[in-house]
C-alpha cells in the first residue's frame, strides 16, 4: 500500500426512496407520539431498529399488543388478511408499505382476478414475498432465484395461463431468464416487472465498480436480502468481497497488496454507516503508509 489506496464509495449506495420514506415516517411518528410499534423490523438493519428503539419506537410480532397507540406497518408490507383485521383496530395505523411493494401486491391480485395463476419470482421467507402471496391466490407459487437460474426442469408444473410479479429486489436477469423458459410451457403469459429500478441500476453501478477495484466492501444488514444479492453478486464476478454491517467489522489484513476498494451497500443501509466504513478503509491505509514511512528511514538509517 506504499502508493496509497483510492477508495470508491457507489453513488447509489444506501437508502433507497422507500427506505428513506419509511424510516422518515417512524422517526417523524416518534416525535409525534408514545407506545410506537412496528409490526416487525420496519426495515433490515440492525443499526436503524437499535437508534428507533432509543427513541421509543419497537418492533413487536403481534397487532394484539395492548400497549399500542400507534403502529407503523413495515416497508415489506403485510399480509391481506393482517390489513383487513387492522381495520377493526382502535389505535392509528401509519403504512410506510414500499409504494413500489404496495404496486407488486395490487398486480398480483388482478392477476388472480383474471384467471391467471401468479408466479412470484423472490424469496418464500422474506415478508415482501409473503405479502405478495397473500394476494395472490390459492395456486400460486414461488420461485427462488436458484429455481429460475437452474431451468424449468426445477419448478413445479405450471398452468396453461400464467401472471408474473417479482420481489422488488430481484435481479432483472432472473427475470428474463424465467420468461425465455416460461414461453414453451404455456400458453399464456403476462408479466408485470415489479422490480424497484433503484435496485437495478444499483447493480449496474455496483459491477462496473467491482471491475475496477482490487477489494469490495459491501455495507449493510446480514439480514437485508439485497445487500447479500450485492455481496453474492461481486464475488461471482471473482473479486475478493467482504459484507461488514459496521465499519468495527474492517479488517486491516484484507487490503495487504491492495490499491482500490470499492464501498457499496444495500437498500437499508444508513448514510452515517457507509461513510463509516469509507473512513475505516482510509485508517487502515493512513496508518499503512505511516508504518512504511517509519521502516524506510529506520532502513536508511541503518546504512549510514
Amino acid at each position: 500500500m506504499g502508493k496509497g489506496i483510492s477508495v470508491i464509495t457507489a453513488k447509489r449506495a444506501g437508502f433507497c426512496f422507500g427506505v428513506k420514506r419509511a424510516v422518515d415516517m417512524a422517526f417523524a411518528a416518534a416525535e409525534a407520539n408514545r407506545n410506537v410499534y412496528t409490526l416487525g423490523p420496519i426495515i433490515h438493519n440492525p443499526q436503524v431498529i437499535g437508534r428507533l428503539k432509543e427513541k421509543g419506537v419497537r418492533p413487536i410480532t403481534s397487532i394484539n399488543n395492548r400497549s399500542i397507540k400507534t403502529l407503523l406497518i413495515r416497508t415489506h408490507g403485510i399480509p391481506r388478511d393482517i390489513s383487513e383485521q387492522l381495520a377493526s383496530k382502535r389505535y392509528a395505523v401509519i403504512d410506510t408499505t414500499c409504494p413500489f411493494v404496495k404496486k407488486a401486491q395490487q398486480y398480483a391480485k388482478l392477476l388472480r382476478e383474471r384467471g391467471y395463476q401468479v408466479v412470484i419470482i423472490g424469496d418464500a421467507g422474506h415478508p415482501e414475498v409473503q405479502g405478495l402471496m397473500s394476494y395472490a391466490g390459492a395456486d400460486a407459487l414461488v420461485l427462488s432465484r436458484d429455481m429460475v437460474m437452474q431451468g424449468s426442469a426445477a419448478w413445479p408444473a405450471l398452468k396453461p395461463k400464467v401472471g408474473v410479479v417479482v420481489q422488488t429486489t430481484q435481479p432483472v436477469a432472473v427475470l428474463k431468464t424465467f420468461v425465455h423458459d416460461a414461453v414453451d410451457l404455456v400458453k399464456e403469459l403476462k408479466v408485470f416487472n415489479t422490480i424497484c429500478n433503484s435496485t437495478a441500476l444499483r447493480l449496474k453501478e455496483t459491477q462496473d465498480m467491482a471491475k475496477k477495484v482490487d477489494v469490495m466492501i459491501v455495507v449493510g444488514g446480514r439480514n437485508s436480502a439485497n445487500t447479500t444479492q450485492l455481496a453474492a453478486f461481486c464475488r461471482s464476478m471473482s473479486v475478493p468481497t467482504h459484507h461488514i454491517e459496521t465499519a468495527d467489522e474492517i479488517r486491516s489484513a484484507w487490503f495487504e497488496g491492495v490499491t482500490s476498494v470499492g464501498i457499496t451497500a444495500g437498500a437499508s443501509t444508513p448514510d452515517w454507516i457507509i461513510a463509516g466504513a469509507g473512513q475505516r478503509v482510509r485508517e487502515i491505509a493512513k496508518s499503512r503508509r505511516g508504518g512504511e514511512h517509519e521502516h524506510a528511514t529506520e532502513r536508511r538509517n541503518q546504512r549510514t
